[in-house]
């Protein structure tokens, strides 16, 4: 009776975001919770048919979904701090403006790389946000956790958080990618603002459907794309738009590194099915990177290779873009690649840009710096390291602008309080991701794909 029970809750949950119930992938028939691996190694993240009875019913019917400029629906009741009820929120989660506003809270999901050096230290750092709960199951990332964040409670499931959704005004989702879209249909059916890692699902449909449910019930959702605020992107899209290099044609961008042996987790060792890969992995960033740049796509050709002895999925792919406006990119990643080419080259009619090496925030990251007012030089490039602009025999050092992860969070942070666009867009995911899947069409092929 109990899974007769969860199916027909999937369904009803199905109905009522418009698409597939795909949480069953995520547990059994029976309705036992499955361990997920959480970042690059086992964390037992767990995802379970609970996460959506929590939903159903008349739960769901009070789910809050407010539309911008109409009326909102009923809203979810607040904690009561010292007597007083919470207001639920401002901008996206409430109608107005209280003085002062407590920060939001934050529940993350998932304390692997990517929520322990990248999303956690970002929130914790940001103005306007409090990292209140995260979920890692794993002991030794819970021990790291109370060192890192001691006012953050740590959780054993996703459960837990969706269960206790009135304490909790945006939830981060960093957990496996193939995780990714029932527990961000999760979260916007529990009326929570959702940032979901990269990419935000496996297939651009999915990613449409995602919007299309957060855009009807007027709630925040939105991608963390941090590489939009790498120094090197920063200077070239500046250079681009002040007219330094004239009319682009051409743009080149790389993210290559020599692992000659595959490392161990999902991304790289587990079956295909889980989203990892090199094309999906490192690939959404420089698609995103080029989109941004550049816009739409109309044509697509790939190559997409598993070289590495031992490797299951993706490690070396190269992508050919064509855009709308004429401007052709070519994008490369590579875990062997002993030698790495130039992170950027742009070219124009009248001069180039051409980029060495990493932005420096993520080694900072995962060093244990933390960005803040004390951290006066945070994102700065070393001067060794600028690249070049002008012509062959007439090229000058161009100084790197300053990087700015923290920008994606105050972002986030200024759309919750003002009900503005978040600094992502969902949508530029689904778009991404139609790019991505041209491409393995484009490799399985070996030809050209013409985007719709």
């Amino acid at each position: 009776m109990a899974s007769v029970r969860r199916t027909a809750v999937l369904l009803a949950a199905a109905a009522l975001l418009g698409g597939p119930a795909a949480v069953p992938a995520a547990a059994d028939p029976v309705g036992r919770t499955t361990a997920l691996a959480d970042g690059d190694a086992a964390d037992g993240v767990l995802l379970s048919l609970g996460s959506v009875l929590l939903l159903t019913g008349a739960a769901a019917a009070t789910v809050h979904r407010r539309r911008p400029g109409g009326p909102a629906g009923p809203r979810r009741p607040g904690p009561r701090r010292g007597g007083l009820r919470r207001s639920g929120g401002r901008g996206w989660l409430s109608g107005g403006m209280s003085t002062p506003p407590a920060p939001f809270r934050v529940g993350l999901i998932g304390y692997g790389l990517a929520g322990s050096a990248f999303h956690a230290p970002l929130i914790a750092t940001t103005p306007g946000l409090r990292l209140d709960a995260v979920v890692t199951a794993n002991p030794d990332r819970r021990a790291q956790l109370h060192r890192d964040h001691p006012g953050a409670r740590a959780l054993d499931n996703p459960d837990q958080l969706f269960e206790d959704a009135d304490r909790f005004d945006l939830v981060v989702i960093a957990s496996p990618n193939r995780t990714h879209v029932p527990l961000a249909r999760t979260a916007l059916l529990a009326g929570l603002a959702t940032v979901v890692d990269k990419p935000l699902a496996a297939t651009s449909a999915e990613a449409r459907d995602l919007c299309e449910f957060a855009e009807k019930s007027g709630l925040l959702l939105s991608v963390f794309q941090n590489r939009r605020w790498d120094g090197d992107f920063l200077t070239a899209r500046r250079l681009i738009e002040e007219g330094r290099l004239g009319r682009v044609h051409r743009f080149e961008s790389r993210f290559e590194r020599f692992r000659p042996k595959p490392k161990p987790g999902w991304r790289e060792l587990a079956d295909p099915a889980e989203v990892g890969g090199t094309l999906y992995d490192l690939g959404s960033h420089l698609v995103d990177q080029a989109l941004a740049l550049f816009g739409p796509v109309e044509t697509v050709y790939a190559e997409i290779d598993v070289r590495r002895d031992g490797a299951v999925v993706d490690d070396d792919a190269f992508l050919a873009l064509t855009h709308s406006g004429g401007v052709r990119s070519q994008l490369w990643t590579s875990a062997l690649a002993p030698l790495a080419g130039p992170r950027l080259r742009v070219l124009g009619d009248s001069a180039g840009y051409v980029k060495f090496g990493m932005d420096p925030q993520e080694a900072a990251l995962r060093a244990g710096r933390r960005p803040g007012p004390a951290a006066t030089h945070w994102g700065d490039d070393d001067p060794a390291a600028y690249g070049l602009l002008g012509a062959d025999g007439d090229a000058e050092p161009v100084p790197t602008d300053p990087g700015d992860y923290p920008a994606y969070y105050a972002g986030i942070t200024a759309s919750l309080a003002e009900h503005t666009p978040p600094p992502v867009d969902p949508r530029d995911a689904v778009a991404t991701l139609a790019v991505l899947e041209a491409a393995r069409a484009s490799a399985a092929t070996a030809k050209v794909v013409r985007l719709p």
